[in-house]
């Protein structure tokens, strides 16, 4: 399906919320070039242009676990102080200058750790980092709040410390956790200790769920571990019959009903070979059907992405309106790891009245 193109102008206007993106895969290719020069890290190539194109082109390959090799370079210039502050700061200026007033960044503290710094100085670089960026924005009229998610690494054995580490800086920006890697063969289950913990807690979290393994894997997220929300989930479609019939299995209902959000990712998802096209993407089906579905960049220099891009892609490819993507921020917002009230004002003060404006002007309103 094609529809008639929405003014750029007017989607970049947009507010967004984002609530699945990872730092290590978001770098400025001219900041990954500059800071591996300083590290003495080699890369693809120096050309920013060349190695943005690279990024595409190598995570395109349809195997999430080559997908995921990409970060080797980008992490390589998160293991210092330096890095981690300027990757942070020009993390939220880069969502602000995308028309994203409310974002989640999640990354796994463990993995950044090769070059001296602990966990804790890890923490404390990045949301030093990312209070400089929403400063900044704030400072140029573009205001957006970050919070942060620290991941744990489903193949390793550090997701009870990475989960202390979260209620050690609940208070200082940290609003969740996740477990991120390699789905196939790491089921959320073995981690259920960490899970545990912060239910007691009262931590919310997230979980890696439905890309790259099924029906099984979203299953033990939801209940077995309790997770509030879902990483991806397209393979949620697995346990939906006749979705244009509204016949669903007993997990997709119990996903629609309890209003489980999930962060659905559509040019990673091609990428990764969990979808075949944005037109076909099952975010489309699933938000018609009344699933809490969001949009999400994912890793936006790995896709060659940005909230805005995936809006576009969406209106030419799938048909939708500014009414679909209002639909979808105010899912994401809703279902923030935020405080209801906070929750409540961001809607009221500022993303509702962003889409009013919007639907007034648009040419498909």
């Amino acid at each position: 399906m094609t529809a008639p193109r929405i003014d750029t102008d007017t989607l970049r206007r947009l507010p967004k919320a984002v609530l699945h993106d990872h730092l290590d895969g978001g770098l400025r290719p001219a900041t990954l070039v500059e800071l591996a020069g300083t590290a003495g890290h080699p890369l693809p190539t120096t050309d920013p242009d060349e190695l943005a194109a690279w990024y595409v082109e190598a995570a395109g390959s349809g195997d999430l676990v080559r997908y995921i090799g990409t970060f080797e370079h980008t992490l390589a210039v998160l293991q210092t102080r330096e890095g981690l502050l300027r990757t942070a700061e020009e993390y939220v200026l880069d969502l602000a200058a995308d028309g994203v007033v409310y974002g989640e960044v999640r990354y796994a503290p463990e993995l950044m750790t090769r070059g001296g710094l602990t966990l804790p100085e890890v923490v404390e670089a990045v949301q030093e980092g990312l209070a400089a960026g929403m400063a900044k924005a704030a400072a140029a009229g573009t205001p957006v709040r970050v919070g942060t998610l620290l991941c744990g690494m489903r193949m390793f054995d550090r997701t009870r410390e990475i989960a202390d580490l979260v209620v050690a800086f609940r208070d200082a920006g940290v609003v969740g956790f996740d477990i991120a890697g390699a789905e196939d063969g790491f089921p959320p289950a073995d981690h259920l200790d960490a899970f545990r913990y912060l239910r007691g807690e009262s931590v919310p979290f997230t979980i890696h769920a439905g890309e790259a393994h099924g029906l099984p894997s979203i299953h033990q997220a939801l209940q077995v571990c309790g997770a509030q929300r879902i990483g991806h989930g397209v393979r949620i479609t697995d346990d939906i019959p006749d979705l244009a019939a509204g016949k669903l299995g007993r997990l997709a209902g119990w996903v629609r009903d309890r209003r489980i959000a999930l962060e659905m990712c559509p040019t990673s998802n091609l990428q990764t070979g969990a979808a075949d096209s944005i037109a076909g993407h099952p975010i489309t089906a699933l938000k018609d059907a009344g699933f809490r579905v969001t949009l999400n960049t994912d890793n936006r220099l790995v896709s060659g992405t940005t909230m805005t891009r995936e809006m576009s892609l969406l209106v030419e490819q799938a048909g939708w309106t500014v009414e679909d993507l209002r639909t979808v921020t105010v899912n994401a917002v809703k279902s923030a790891f935020l405080p209801f009230d906070e929750r409540t004002a961001l809607l009221r003060d500022v993303v509702l009245p962003g889409y009013a404006s919007a639907l007034r002007t648009s040419p498909r309103a």
